[in-house]
């Protein structure tokens, strides 16, 4: 329909896995899991369910009647009891002991940590592929030397492949707030109306033990380890915004690639992959614009904003809930997952598809490195039995005159030239460039580079060696 706002995280960015996860169907379905958990569970620990009651119940936890359903909300105006209303519709044997003790809570609470899981474990798959794809890129140039910068100023050189071990090092660094997030993510369970389990101390005729260890069943049953151990009716919003303080880390380390890309591709030493018919501007028919990392920066500011809104949300819940929670958390939370998901696939895309010119990086590098190689041409001056204080007076000057040449007339650097025909060094041209090869100046960066990578990249894409392969899609 092209009369209805939709919002372009769906039509244009986040890939069709994660739009499922938070979908309403994959919330319709978790909350009939968490019916048959509990009803499991209650007839587990003696409250009067039949088997007959749990069959019907999985004879239908898939093909939800989403009319009836949707026919209910419209009357009764809440959406956990239409979709009671509509389970019992399907399982009239069942329908007496569905949702038994619960709040709305039980099934919308506990289905919102398992789908911030499962979208967790997605964002992890792609972050592992994206780590494969930058390791391999670092590995292939970790040897060729390039200018490095500091300030955006020419500094010390370092090579393409170190420069890209500092991205790496900011992912690893993700991944590993990733993971011990996902350590962290425990169910609501059944905890009531306040957090009490007054329903279930009912239900199980004041057997506390019975509360606990229903909690601990739904949990195994639904794949967690444990449940929250206190709760309001709510679990606690700070695991909202400890979550999206990871998908805030993952857009803040890809908007660092993304902004270092776009600088070494106004240098044209590196650039983003361009289509064969991609046109980069409507005017300028011969430019290349860096459109895939600047959507990057674009995703990636909206989710490090947004990664606010859980923040504000879990501070200001009142006592044991509130409901100003519900809309805000609604769309922050998945909105936040989709465009971190959109922001991975595209850099995965563009990782795979650096396309590196060699001979601008040299070009680059030789104009800049004979103000570099000073000291090492000035040591050399000095094995010939030159002054060291009166050369590097010398170098000094003819460095600030081959500086005014560069930058005042716009020629080559002649700074070589200079210090060659300047007797006082006693060095030819050939001599001063041998003094000045790249690789001198580059220290150990291809070895940091490639430790790095075996130390802490590859146990990583060992590790989940099994969800490698993903291919990146940029949908336009």
């Amino acid at each position: 329909m092209k009369d209805t706002y939709e919002t372009p995280l769906n039509s244009r960015y986040a890939s069709k896995e994660m739009q499922y996860i938070f979908s309403p169907d994959f919330k319709f379905r978790t909350w009939r899991k968490l019916w048959i958990a509990l009803a499991e569970s209650e007839k587990e620990l003696g409250l009067n369910i039949t088997d007959e009651q749990i069959t019907e119940m999985k004879s239908h936890q898939d093909d939800i009647n989403y009319d009836v359903a949707e026919k209910r909300e419209r009357e009764c105006r809440h959406d956990v009891m239409s979709h009671v209303y509509a389970y019992g519709v399907q399982c009239p044997t069942a329908k007496p002991i569905i949702h038994l003790g619960a709040t709305s809570c039980y099934v919308g609470d506990n289905t919102d940590i398992i789908t911030m899981t499962e979208g967790l474990k997605l964002i992890r798959k792609k972050l592992v592929n994206l780590l494969k794809i930058l390791s391999d890129f670092a590995m292939k140039y970790k040897d060729i030397p390039c200018l490095g910068f500091t300030h955006f100023q020419a500094a010390q050189p370092t090579t393409v492949g170190k420069r890209a071990s500092l991205w790496l090092q900011d992912l690893v660094m993700d991944f590993e707030q990733l993971e011990f997030q996902l350590s962290q993510m425990k169910l609501l369970g059944s905890k009531g109306t306040t957090g009490t389990q007054a329903s279930f101390m009912d239900l199980f005729e004041g057997d506390s033990e019975k509360c606990k260890q229903l909690d601990r069943k739904i949990a195994e049953k639904m794949g967690f380890g444990s449940c929250f151990a206190v709760s309001g009716q709510t679990y606690s919003r700070k695991l909202d915004s400890q979550v999206l303080s990871v998908l805030s880390g993952i857009a803040q380390s890809a908007t660092k690639f993304s902004n270092d890309l776009r600088l070494l591709q106004h240098l044209k030493e590196i650039e983003e992959p361009f289509g064969k018919s991609q046109i980069g501007s409507s005017a300028m028919a011969y430019k290349r614009n860096p459109m895939r990392c600047e959507r990057i920066a674009a995703l990636s500011r909206y989710i490090m904003t947004d990664s606010l809104n859980p923040q504000i949300t879990a501070a200001t819940q009142w006592l044991e809930r509130t409901l100003d929670d519900s809309a805000n958390k609604r769309i922050a939370v998945s909105e936040a997952f989709l465009a971190t998901d959109a922001v991975l696939e595209i850099y995965m895309n563009v990782a795979e598809g650096l396309v590196v010119y060699p001979k601008m990086i040299e070009k680059h590098l030789n104009s800049e490195l004979p103000f570099m190689a000073t000291e090492n041409i000035l040591m050399e001056a000095v094995k010939k039995g030159g002054d060291r204080q009166d050369l590097h007076e010398k170098i000094r000057v003819h460095s600030m005159d081959a500086g005014t040449q560069v930058k005042v007339y716009g020629k080559e650097n002649d700074l070589v030239d200079r210090i060659a025909a300047d007797e006082a060094f006693c060095l030819t041209k050939e001599e001063i460039l041998s003094a000045m090869k790249a690789e001198n100046f580059i220290g150990r960066a291809p070895q940091q580079t490639e430790e790095f990578i075996n130390e802490f990249v590859k146990p990583i894409t060992e590790k989940y060696r099994d969800e490698l392969g993903v291919k990146a899609q940029v949908n336009v």
